[in-house]
């Protein structure tokens, strides 16, 4: 099984998981063509795609959904709450709410309802029976209940979206601030860190920080943040970022 990053930021976003022919792509914020670009980066044609999955209707993981499917009559799977809250409307293979599990090829995979300001956001966990990749991004708060679904992980995506003194100090309007800021915004670099710390990161294998602000937060402030919380090696903390994403991560 192994997981790679098309690229994660508020300009786009997309995550590729993969086990044997069985390719999943976790949104399509990029345009039809930019995907086609930074798929071939990673070996993969489209045509390859099993399934698409979208967390939520923000146009930084939908922009492309829709031609994607249609080019290539990929699948598509989301919340019957992202169909409702997406501008341009998406032919939709079958919905998945909290709790569901989807088995799409050599993978499978369960749905967990996260808090975000979206209509109903998801995100996933997928496994390929005996190692399981937790996403988690676009969330502003968690409880317990999540934290269950997000058990005995072999990997983690999760965001660290935002530092909180640099998004008090910066430029955004009150307003912004407070929805980025907000239960059901994004989470902070503490935030992801306390979260990280409560699942437990031992075991992991591969720990990536995603859905870093350009404006809000730098690296070496998130790395440092999960650094003094986990006290995990530095060199081997990963970061997804906006251009070129993640290669490929191997999960034994």
């Amino acid at each position: 099984m192994r997981f790679a990053v098309l690229g994660s930021g508020s300009q786009g976003n997309g995550t590729l998981i993969a086990s044997g022919d069985t390719y999943i792509l976790v949104d399509c914020g990029f345009s039809l063509r930019e995907t086609e670009r930074r798929l071939a980066l990673l070996g993969v044609s489209a045509t390859q795609l099993s399934a698409v999955l979208v967390t939520h209707e923000h146009a930084d993981h939908v922009h492309g959904v829709g031609l994607l499917a249609r080019r290539y009559n990929t699948p598509v799977y989301m919340s019957q709450g992202t169909l409702r809250g997406l501008r341009k409307p998406v032919e939709v293979a079958g919905f998945l709410g909290c709790g569901d599990v989807l088995q799409v090829g050599d993978l499978q995979v369960s749905a967990a309802r996260v808090e975000h300001d979206a209509y109903e956001p998801l995100q996933y966990v997928i496994s390929d029976g005996s190692r399981r990749f937790g996403m988690l991004t676009d969330l502003g708060s968690y409880d317990a209940n999540l934290l269950a679904r997000y058990q005995d992980l072999d990997a983690l995506l999760i965001e660290a979206n935002h530092c909180r003194d640099l998004l008090a100090r910066g430029h955004y309007p009150r307003f912004l601030k407070l929805r980025v800021g907000g239960s059901q915004g994004h989470l902070n670099n503490h935030q992801a860190a306390s979260l990280v710390a409560e699942l437990g990161w031992q075991r992991l294998q591969h720990l990536v920080l995603a859905h870093l602000s350009s404006k809000n937060n730098l690296p070496h402030l998130a790395r440092q943040c999960f650094v003094d919380t986990l006290g995990c090696d530095p060199d081997w903390l990963q970061v997804a970022n906006q251009d070129q994403g993640l290669d490929w991560r191997h999960i034994a």
